[in-house]
């Protein structure tokens, strides 16, 4: 691990200050960051512990909650509120990761964390565009089968085909939260949908973040039928692994008509992927697996798979229709609901 100079700020003015350095790094709870330094992917001069800050969950006047980029995932995901006006939210949180993690990690370092892809973490022996720009990207021939299959097109081959890993952004994405910065040149806000980038050609510039710029909060808003939300990872195993597939989703359906809705989608794209094509054909139509699979195959129109991942196509698919299912209590025929939970 590289030597670096530790510094704990007090409010987030401090923090910016702090981290003028384009070296230095924002530190939560440390459960991505630390692990890439120590496989010396990240050589930050600076850390910059931010724990220290913005740890409450609180209502807006609007009628959403305001939670605080440094709010641990285990104290997010047992909140009241969230628990029952949001519960893809909690749902995300608990698929994420292990109990003690879930401790550790805050809400803006789970939002940051970087992809998990073998080759970038492969310092020694593999070619990583995201991690050296210009390199290449040994995964597109590589073993692929966890990599993207939405938003990952260039010429003449895609610079990346990593995925983002978050469970919880792709919640927070699908209920159209807000994020709240604090940089250089002052605050502002902007859609969680926007914070994260396609790879293009610069898959090393992974958020639309400007250099310094720390996440103090996330804002959800007033969205009653959210409370009528679930969120479905598919992975290879049940104890902490990635998603292969994941699907958040809320539904509003009135006289067998679906009113309103929003969809996302992980484990599919570099990052997590809202599902607005899927969302123009839901609304207004009926709640039936034909509508359903409709929507699926319309958001994954242009999904490109790799030589081990085209089975994505097919999972998204049936777990999307799974999930509208399950929330419309429409009953869907049985092999579109067999995949591993």
């Amino acid at each position: 691990m590289t030597p670096f100079r530790y510094e704990r700020a007090d409010d987030a003015a401090a923090a910016v200050r702090l981290a003028a350095d384009p070296a230095a790094r924002y530190l939560g709870g440390g459960t991505n960051l630390v692990d890439l330094m120590r496989e010396v992917v990240e050589r930050p001069d600076t850390l910059v512990d931010v724990t220290a800050l913005a740890r409450g969950i609180a209502a807006t006047d609007a009628g959403g909650l305001l939670i605080g980029a440094a709010v641990t995932n285990t104290q997010l995901a047992e909140h009241r509120a969230v628990r029952e006006r949001y519960p893809v939210l909690a749902r995300a949180i608990l698929a994420g990761a292990s109990a003690q993690i879930r401790n550790m990690a805050t809400l803006a370092g789970n939002i940051l964390q970087r992809t998990r892809c073998t080759y970038f973490y492969d310092t020694a022996g593999s070619r990583c565009n995201k991690r050296e720009p210009g390199a290449g990207c040994d995964a597109i021939e590589g073993f692929n089968r966890i990599h993207a299959i939405l938003g990952a097109s260039g010429s003449p081959s895609p610079a990346c085909v990593a995925t983002h890993p978050s469970d919880m952004a792709v919640a927070l994405v699908a209920l159209d939260a807000t994020v709240h910065l604090e940089g250089p040149a002052g605050a502002r806000a902007m859609p969680l949908a926007d914070l994260h980038r396609l790879p293009g050609g610069t898959p090393e510039h992974e958020t639309n973040l400007l250099p310094g710029e720390l996440i103090v909060a996330i804002e959800l808003p007033a969205m009653p039928f959210a409370a009528h939300s679930t969120y479905r990872k598919v992975r290879d195993r049940a104890s902490y692994a990635f998603a292969l597939v994941s699907v958040a989703a809320a539904l509003d359906v009135e006289g067998g008509t679906i009113r309103d809705v929003r969809l996302a989608l992980g484990g599919v794209a570099h990052k997590p992927w809202r599902a607005w094509r899927a969302e123009a054909v839901l609304r207004g139509a009926p709640a039936t697996e034909a509508t359903f699979r409709a929507a699926a195959e319309a958001e994954l129109a242009d999904a490109v798979p790799l030589r081990d991942n085209g089975f994505k196509i097919p999972l998204a698919t049936r777990t999307i229709v799974a999930v509208l299912g399950e929330l419309s209590g429409t009953a869907v025929h049985a092999e579109l609901t067999g995949e591993a939970a």
